[in-house]
């Protein structure tokens, strides 16, 4: 079903410069923003256009990851409004505020399709953002190392090494399909009545217009499926073939037994838009029951991709657990 859809993970370690790093406690935001700045710094040619407005919007990176138009002459989701990026920043879930000179700070990325062959361009821009400084006071880091994660061994071979700044390339993408086959214990050996799903980060879930703050199944699944749609069809040229308006009518028959949630709110300022934003949503975990297992190889593919809004910031990150 997914097979087509193609990721990669990796991890990224800095280094807190001479003055130590002084970060929020949810760090998504600084690492998303600063890297969006970072990477227009370097790679842009035309600053002074916007990336609809420039000759170079279909073969520049920047337009592509921060930008991302509809093919040209595409004509589905041409109108769709929030295109995915093809990239996931993953802060780390501690919220210390306050890194050390010499102190590591270890975030997870990533790439999704087309993107994974962008992974150069991500390496150089995090280590040119380390010289600009992030958080409060733009204080400096070094890039210290980014590890590739390999799933299906759990291996993390180093792939770049800020001491001698050497990149080795080494390929780690899985399928969707190989994410199910990686599963572990296989459904196909145990079939659990009950399904938990964490919300580990805030997780904005869209329902009717409104963000919902009880995580009803159809409600994860009709996000998780506008999410997976744009993604197929934007990142890997592929329209997903799927009964869209079935699979919604089955989710609907997976029933919440046990839910202890709530909701979180954070903020965050944009530069672009010159506005701080309320970007809260549901942490915590609920208990499923039903037939969910038919949606197994999507659900594994959001703890990948994540679900609903923010995922550049690491919003809507899950994890399942089989069972109770």
């Amino acid at each position: 079903m997914f097979n087509h859809i193609k990721l990669a993970r990796y991890e990224v370690i800095l280094e807190a410069g001479g003055e130590g790093l002084l970060l929020p406690p949810y760090k998504g935001s600084t690492l998303r923003g600063g890297f969006g700045k970072a990477f227009q710094r370097v790679v842009c040619s035309q600053r002074d256009k916007e990336c609809h407005q420039c000759l170079l919007q279909n073969t520049c990176p920047y337009s592509y990851i921060f930008e991302t138009a509809p093919p040209p002459g595409g004509q589905v989701l041409r109108k769709y409004e929030n295109i995915p990026r093809p990239f996931v920043l993953e802060p780390p879930l501690e919220t210390k505020t306050f890194y050390s000179p010499g102190e590591k700070l270890a975030f997870q990325l990533v790439l999704l399709g087309k993107a994974i062959d962008y992974l150069p361009y991500f390496i150089i821009i995090f280590r040119e953002l380390g010289q600009m400084g992030i958080g409060k006071g733009r204080k400096k880091y070094r890039l210290d190392a980014v590890n590739a994660i390999n799933l299906r061994t759990g291996e993390k071979p180093v792939i770049y090494n800020g001491k001698d700044e050497m990149v080795t390339n080494i390929d780690v993408s899985v399928t969707g399909a190989e994410l199910v086959d990686l599963c572990e214990p296989s459904l196909s050996e145990e079939k659990p009545a009950d399904l938990t799903i964490r919300f580990l980060t805030m997780n904005r879930l869209k329902f009717e217009q409104e963000y919902t703050v009880v995580p009803e199944f159809h409600i994860i699944i009709r996000n998780l499926l506008r999410r997976l749609s744009s993604i197929s069809y934007f990142h890997h040229g592929v329209e997903l073939d799927l009964d869209f308006r079935g699979l919604i009518e089955k989710a609907g028959e997976v029933t919440l037994v046990k839910r202890r949630t709530r909701w979180e709110d954070w903020e965050r300022y944009s530069s672009r838009q010159d506005a701080r934003m309320n970007l809260g949503g549901i942490v915590g975990e609920a208990v499923y029951s039903g037939n969910w297992q038919e949606f197994w190889p999507m659900l594994r593919l959001a703890e990948q991709v994540h679900v609903g809004k923010g995922a550049v910031f690491g919003l809507g990150k899950v994890e399942l657990v089989p069972g109770i």
